[in-house]
C-alpha cells in the first residue's frame, strides 16, 4: 500500500470517528435538554444569553429562547451572512466608509450594553431607562457588524480563490441591507406570533450557526486545508468539525449553568 492510499484511509477514518462522536454528543444533548423544538432553543439560548424574563419577547406566555438584545443581534448576524454570501464568493473586507457604519453600530450596543446592566443595581441607576426597542435595535446593528467581518474571514480562510471584492463595498450595498435590517426590526416590533416564531427559530439556531462557521475556519487551519477548497460540497468536512466544537460548546456552557443554578430557566433578577 503506498503513502498516499495509507493518508486516504486514515483520512477516512478519521471523518467517521468526527461523525460519530458528534451524532453521540448529539443525542446525550438532545436527551438531557427541555423537551420540545423550543425547549432545544432555549437549551442553545441558556449557553450564551442571561434570558432574563423581563428582557425578553414572550410567544403567548412563553418566554423564547433569547433576551431582547441577543434576538436582535443574532438575527442581525444571520441577516448579514446571508446578504453577503448570496452574492458569492466576495472576500474582501469591507472599506473603511463601512468600518466606520459598523463601528458606530457595535459602540451604541456597547453604550446601551453598559446603560442596561447598570439598570440592574439600584446603587448604579444608569444613564437612561433601558427599553426593550433600543436593546432590539443595538443588537441587531451588532449582529449587522459581526457578519460584516466573518463572511470575509471564511471566504479567505476557505476558499482556494475568491473574488478581491466586498459584498458591502458600496453605499448602495450598506444602505440596502440597513435598510433590510430595520424592515426586520420593525417586524419584530410588531411582537406578532407569526413573527416571533421564526424569529426565536432562527436567532436560537443563528447562535449555534455562527458558532459552527467560526470554528468550521479554525479546523480548516489546524488540519491545514485552510485556502484548499474548490467547491462547497468540499465543506461539509470542516463544517461538521466546527458543529462538532460549537455542540461542544454549547453543551458544556448547558451543564455549568444548570450545575450553578439547578434550572434552565433564566437569571431571576
Amino acid at each position: 500500500m503506498t503513502e498516499t492510499m495509507q493518508k486516504t484511509k486514515q483520512h477516512r477514518g478519521s471523518r467517521w470517528v468526527v461523525l460519530i462522536i458528534f451524532l453521540v454528543l448529539l443525542g446525550v444533548w438532545l436527551a438531557l435538554t427541555p423537551p420540545g423544538l423550543l425547549g432545544k432553543l432555549d437549551a442553545i439560548g441558556y449557553a450564551v444569553c442571561h434570558r432574563i424574563d423581563g428582557r425578553s419577547y414572550h410567544i403567548g406566555e412563553r418566554q423564547v429562547p433569547l433576551c431582547v438584545r441577543c434576538t436582535g443581534m443574532y438575527l442581525g448576524a444571520m441577516l448579514s451572512i446571508i446578504f453577503q454570501l448570496a452574492q458569492g464568493r466576495k472576500g474582501k473586507y469591507p472599506p473603511l466608509k463601512t468600518i466606520l457604519v459598523m463601528g458606530l453600530l457595535a459602540l451604541a450596543f456597547a453604550l446601551d450594553g453598559v446603560n442596561s446592566y447598570l439598570r440592574l443595581f439600584p446603587i448604579m441607576p444608569g444613564v437612561y431607562e433601558s427599553q426593550n426597542w433600543l436593546r432590539l435595535v443595538t443588537g441587531m446593528g451588532m449582529g449587522l457588524a459581526i457578519g460584516a467581518a466573518i463572511v470575509p474571514a471564511f471566504h479567505q480562510t476557505m476558499w482556494q480563490s475568491w473574488e478581491d471584492r466586498s459584498g458591502l463595498g458600496s453605499w448602495k450595498q450598506l444602505a440596502l441591507l440597513l435598510l433590510l435590517a430595520a424592515g426586520l426590526s420593525l417586524l419584530v416590533l410588531t411582537e406578532s406570533i407569526y413573527v416571533m416564531v421564526p424569529a426565536a427559530i432562527i436567532s436560537a439556531l443563528g447562535v449555534y450557526l455562527l458558532l459552527a462557521m467560526i470554528y468550521a475556519m479554525v479546523w480548516a487551519m489546524l488540519s491545514k486545508k485552510d485556502n484548499t477548497y474548490k467547491h462547497y460540497k468540499e465543506l461539509w468536512r470542516p463544517l461538521l468539525g466546527g458543529a462538532l466544537i460549537a455542540l461542544l460548546q454549547i453543551a458544556a456552557f448547558d451543564l455549568g449553568r444548570y450545575l450553578l443554578t439547578g434550572t434552565w430557566s433564566g437569571f431571576n433578577l
